[in-house]
């Protein structure tokens, strides 16, 4: 009989998580120094060369993509689960301060101009990617430190002599290839030179402090959160629900339109813009040259229109149309970042839609009583936090879809997986379910990658939190399959079925559930390939395509779902 649960964790990890949870319970804050060692140890598949005197490059831009640009002043990082927490243990009022995000994580931070950063969490999860992700964060940069400190009139270059062959000295003392080089300068745009100059100067010594870490204050968190959602639209509490975890956009520009129907506008833009090639990519779509969608591409266009100073003008003629539409955006400004979108089936407009969802007669929609909730896909943990929640509080709750990221172990950036095994590293729990989608559903949409279905996948408690030796026993138990959301929300769909807490270490085969599930994830990382992660590359327009063919399966199963519902009703 095959095995399902894999062996035991890596007992790298574990110490590594047993030592900074035990020094994160002190009341005074915690050096990040004292997790150098044991960060190295665990021989991270995202930082192999922790140990090396070389910058490891790709875990070094990784970082700085996932933590605020002002990460480089800062020397005390605060985490706190709501504001109040933050006000009770006197650090004082951070949303005065200055609000800081990451380019690719969503946590709501406050930046108080000196040395300060406090950072709201949602989850246990939080934790686990913050503090190996500062770690990491200060062992690259004490190398750079270390390496211009050796070679003082490189970092004191100005920009107007960093020409061809100063670039080559430059790179040449830092030991890293010219292309490396150019990756940094590009992450960091104008700030490369002067965060040269800090290089040189200092070595960062980071302190973490937990203000509260029980699970009592963030379930107060979260109830705060769905507080939020209630004071918009107070009738979901006794409306049926179908909960999607996806992301802000792409759910909503299927049902509203609002691109589609601004087409002209946007060709507009993308022939005035300095940016020719994707007025090029535009012209090879139009000419089927390349076989991207047209929807997809003018969804992307939308996205970087609306970032213009002339798109901005458009943001609340979007927000109006969605509303025309049934849709009212839910944002989570005082509360961890996760915001969301209530949709009233309804009121969604059919012509309007995106016509691959349209081949149906959908007519009867107007007698739903049924909403949509789209979250902004949580990071780990979060994700049980919010699905208990919302099954709580809100209506019946019809159907459960989660689509996000995640590592693939067997195919290519792009592709997308559908599992329906999950081994769940959080209460190392192995789930068997069905799952509500097979690659039908999502192959007709998908243009680049492939669809691979009967997928087995594994939820780890971070990303920094996995090495070879670790990913290679799911690899060899067939996981192939790795991403931070699915086991948590499998454990929150276990206690929406059964009258008690989600088990610890077992098996748990998930039958005839009272609402449909469905778990959709395409591939953002390759990790065993070395250098193959989101520090390395940005998905940017191709990531489109497998974000819109699995939203598309979404969307139109929930619609022909809500469809057989009200024609059931009428018999």
């Amino acid at each position: 009989m095959e095995r399902t649960v894999p062996y035991t964790a890596s007992e790298e990890v574990e110490l590594y998580l047993r030592t900074y949870y035990s020094l994160l319970r002190s009341t005074s804050e915690v050096q990040i120094r004292t997790l150098e060692e044991v960060h190295s140890a665990t021989n991270s598949l995202l930082h192999p060369g922790a140990r090396d005197d070389v910058p490891d490059l790709s875990a070094f831009i990784y970082s700085i993509l996932r933590l605020p640009a002002c990460i480089n002043q800062v020397k005390t990082i605060v985490l706190g689960q709501s504001i109040e927490v933050f006000k009770r243990e006197g650090i004082g009022d951070v949303e005065s301060w200055q609000s800081e995000t990451a380019r690719a994580r969503r946590r709501r931070c406050y930046y108080d101009g000196d040395e300060t950063l406090a950072c709201i969490i949602a989850s246990r999860s939080d934790i686990d990617d913050v503090v190996p992700l500062v770690t990491a964060y200060q062992v690259e940069w004490r190398k750079f430190h270390q390496l211009l400190h050796m070679h003082p009139s490189l970092a004191a270059l100005s920009e107007s002599v960093l020409d061809d062959d100063a670039l080559n000295e430059l790179a040449l003392a830092l030991k890293i290839s010219l292309d490396d080089l150019e990756r940094l300068r590009m992450v960091w745009g104008d700030e490369f030179k002067t965060n040269l100059e800090r290089m040189s100067a200092s070595s960062p010594h980071f302190q973490i402090r937990l203000l509260d870490g029980t699970l009592t204050e963030y379930r107060r968190a979260t109830h705060a959160w769905w507080e939020n959602i209630e004071r918009v639209l107070p009738s979901i509490r006794n409306r049926p629900v179908y909960f999607v975890s996806s992301n802000t956009h792409s759910l909503i520009n299927l049902i509203s339109g609002f691109a589609l129907q601004n087409r002209e506008l946007l060709v507009r833009y993308l022939e005035n813009s300095a940016d020719k090639s994707l007025l090029q990519e535009w012209e090879d779509i139009q000419s089927k040259m390349v076989p991207s969608s047209q929807e997809n591409f003018l969804y992307y266009v939308m996205k970087k229109f609306l970032q213009t100073p002339e798109g901005h003008e458009y943001q609340e003629a979007r927000r109006q149309h969605e509303r025309s539409c049934g849709i009212e955006r839910v944002d989570s400004k005082h509360f961890f970042d996760v915001d969301a979108q209530i949709i009233e089936i309804s009121k969604a407009s059919l012509e309007w839609m995106d016509p691959r969802i349209c081949d149906s007669d959908y007519g009867c929609l107007v007698e739903s009583d049924a909403l949509i909730l789209n979250i902004d896909y949580p990071l780990g943990l979060g994700a049980y936090n919010i699905l208990t929640e919302t099954a709580t509080h809100a209506g019946d709750v019809l159907g459960v879809y989660v689509m996000g990221k995640a590592a693939t172990l067997n195919g290519v950036i792009g592709d997308v997986m559908i599992p329906n095994v999950v081994h769940d590293e959080h209460s190392r729990s192995t789930f068997i379910f069905s799952n509500a989608f097979i690659a039908a559903d999502v192959a007709p949409y998908l243009v680049y990658g492939t669809v691979l279905d009967n997928q087995k996948a594994v939820t780890v408690q971070g990303t920094f939190l996995q090495n070879a030796s670790y990913m290679d026993v799911f690899y060899r138990e067939g996981y192939t399959d790795i991403e931070m959301e699915a086991g948590p929300y499998l454990s929150a769909i276990y206690e929406m079925h059964r009258p008690k807490r989600h088990p610890i270490d077992e098996i748990i085969y998930l039958q005839n559930l009272p609402f449909d599930f469905g778990l959709l994830h395409y591939a953002s990382d390759t990790p065993l390939s070395k250098g193959k992660n989101l520090g390395e590359s940005s998905l940017s327009y191709f990531g489109m395509d497998p974000t819109y063919a699995t939203t598309l399966a979404i969307l139109r199963r929930i619609l022909r779902m809500e469809q057989e519902r009200i024609a059931n009703k009428k018999r």
